[in-house]
């Protein structure tokens, strides 16, 4: 990807964002599970430092529930928690709706790289296990 950043939707696809943007995940309740986004998070903080978890409505609990799982495990730290309403267009009825929304911004921890290493290591001791 170049330095270029990348948004991921609700469905899960990648999609490229404008350059200074920051590493965002939109995160959607019913469409990944979630140890999809935990692990994508991890892969982003690899790559980049920091990742900004996003949702609206529902998926809020999500997100909260994310970032916890990577901050319970000494993978992540809250740098920012950002809520708001956004105003949404509802086609079906013909009016907008206020939603509810929340970002929040986590960076590494200093254990963060021991412990990816460590879970390596843990997948490829699993996996030479099962060859034998």
């Amino acid at each position: 990807m170049s330095g270029d950043k990348a948004v991921v939707q609700a469905g899960g696809d990648a999609q490229q964002q404008k350059p200074g943007a920051g590493n965002r995940i939109q995160v959607s309740s019913s469409k990944k599970p979630l140890f999809f986004y935990v692990n994508l998070a991890k892969r982003y903080m690899q790559q980049h430092g920091d990742v900004e978890l996003s949702a609206l409505g529902l998926a809020i609990s999500t997100v909260v529930t994310i970032a916890e799982i990577l901050k319970n495990n000494d993978f992540a730290v809250e740098k920012k928690i950002r809520t708001s309403t956004v105003e949404i267009s509802d086609e079906m009825r013909g009016r907008s709706i206020q939603k509810a929304k929340i970002e929040i911004l986590l960076g590494k921890t200093d254990k963060f790289d021991e412990l990816m290493a460590a879970s390596a290591g843990e997948a490829t001791a699993g996996d030479s296990e099962e060859q034998s």
